[in-house]
């Protein structure tokens, strides 16, 4: 992982998360440790660190690079296609 920046963080729009769930986790009944906004739909899922690491899961799906920390208090987004990680504040 590299701290900084790349063309798909640059030029993300910031999408809010809608609720502060996963969304394929609830339709499932699972759990989830952490959530990321994906900033290309704002779809809001659940980190790599959860069971069933459905954010990294929709960026390779949808080629959708850019998620954000869906997580109070945490300012940063990532880009998944460069493994670039861009902090804020």
């Amino acid at each position: 992982m590299r701290f900084g920046s790349c063309e798909h963080l640059d030029n993300y729009e910031n999408k809010d998360p809608k609720a502060y769930e996963c969304e394929e986790c609830v339709k499932t009944g699972d759990r989830w440790v952490h959530l990321r906004t994906c900033q290309e739909c704002g779809v809001t899922l659940c980190c790599d660190s959860s069971p069933n690491q459905h954010a990294s899961a929709h960026a390779r799906k949808m080629n959708h690079p850019v998620i954000k920390s869906a997580e109070l208090g945490e300012d940063w987004a990532y880009c998944f296609i460069h493994e670039a990680l861009l902090t804020k504040g």
